[in-house]
């Protein structure tokens, strides 16, 4: 059984204790993740109208080394290294 849990539905927002004790084994966020991204660009885009600089939203950023680590980025490169073959 699957559990579509959107916000703003019918339904309370169940966790996922509460949905695997009714028998369900999946459950998908369709768009939870852009409607909180959305929220923050939102936010972050009225602190800039208003105060002239982004600088009050920094310290909730994601920084560009966690990015790099979610990504394992070193990895990346290393294997396109091994593929990248253009020279100049």
């Amino acid at each position: 059984m699957l559990a579509n849990m959107t916000e703003f539905g019918k339904s309370e927002l169940f966790t996922r204790r509460q949905l695997g004790d009714a028998g369900v084994r999946l459950v998908i966020y369709p768009v939870t993740l852009l409607r909180v991204a959305m929220g923050a660009a939102e936010r972050a885009l009225d602190e800039i109208a208003e105060t002239g600089t982004q600088a009050g939203q920094v310290a909730g950023m994601q920084t560009r080394a966690r990015l790099y680590e979610l990504l394992d980025y070193a990895a990346y490169n290393a294997f396109d290294e091994g593929i990248f073959t253009y020279r100049p």
